[in-house]
């Protein structure tokens, strides 16, 4: 039995969708169902029901997940160890990522990692600007999005989407909207990249897609003043899950008109190219991969 078709198993299982697992292993649908069609046929199981709007797992397939898990961890330790025998996970790491998830995520991910392979060290750019690798001299950036390069190498980490949310000092002033159209009425924290402002949301519900222009009196071109202005009661917010889902575990902030939906944003590992990925990135990638599917659980 392959490991490529038992990840694949588990991402399918992940993100509810076999186009959206292919997508994050960067190969094509039609591969990935013929994939998952021979692991059923070898187990001689139907891991899913599919219908076609929905994929769930089968009672058999939710207990041979668990299992599958088990055993990939397992393989990856074992990998790790004969890379840390080898010597080959030591080095510089020079990483840009972007603000807010660089400060409010990623740092105790990073202090696990360093203390797991002590021989590394890393170097932290945190900006929501892409770096240019060579003049930065970084070996990886860490953003939501796809490469503007074609000559980069992204490795997807997880696909995430983006939640309005507001604290509960600013829906208890203010009320909180029943309706996206309703954010035109509100004072909404916009964020800017390259002098462009990000004031145009995009929804979807039941099948129809909405657009809200909204305006506010604050907007920056750092997404975790954003973050900051939202927790302090000064308007309503448009973040990655990821970005956020800390502050509405702790009630900081609350999600609102979560029937609405946004297109999925992938979070994605940006390297020069295959020939400068290393043992330390691969490992990285791998950790970064079991922390997001784990926070966004």
């Amino acid at each position: 039995m392959l490991t490529d078709d038992l990840n694949l198993f588990v991402r399918v299982a992940d993100c509810g969708s076999i186009a959206a697992a292919a997508i994050e292993l960067d190969i094509s649908s039609a591969a990935a169902s013929a994939a998952l069609k021979r692991l059923e046929k070898q187990l001689d199981t139907i891991l899913f029901v599919r219908t076609t709007r929905s994929l769930r797992l089968t009672a058999q397939g939710e207990r041979y997940l668990i299992h599958c898990r088990q055993a990939l961890d397992q393989l990856l330790l074992g990998q790790q160890a004969l890379l840390s025998e080898k010597g080959k996970i030591s080095g510089d790491l020079n990483i840009s990522v972007s603000s807010d998830f660089g400060r409010n995520v990623l740092l105790p991910w990073l202090d696990d990692f360093l203390n797991a392979y002590p021989e590394l060290s890393i170097k932290l750019d945190i900006g929501d600007n892409l770096s240019h690798f060579l003049h930065d001299k970084i070996d990886m950036a860490l953003r939501y999005g796809n490469p503007p390069d074609s000559n980069q190498v992204a490795f997807n980490i997880c696909h995430t989407q983006r939640v309005l949310c507001a604290s509960p000092e600013y829906l208890a002033k203010h009320g909180e909207p029943k309706k996206v159209a309703e954010l035109s009425q509100h004072n909404c924290l916009i964020f800017k990249v390259d002098e462009r402002d990000y004031d145009l949301w995009n929804f979807r519900r039941d099948q129809q897609e909405y657009k809200v222009r909204v305006s506010g009196n604050r907007r920056s071109n750092d997404a975790e003043v954003t973050r900051r202005w939202a927790v302090a009661g000064q308007g309503i917010v448009f973040k990655a899950a990821l970005d956020v889902v800390n502050d509405i575990k702790s009630g900081r902030l609350v999600a609102i008109l979560t029937d609405y939906t946004s297109e999925p944003v992938p979070l994605s590992l940006i390297c020069h190219g295959r020939d400068h990925v290393t043992p330390a990135m691969l490992l990285l990638r791998d950790q970064l991969r079991q922390h997001c599917q784990q926070l966004l659980a």
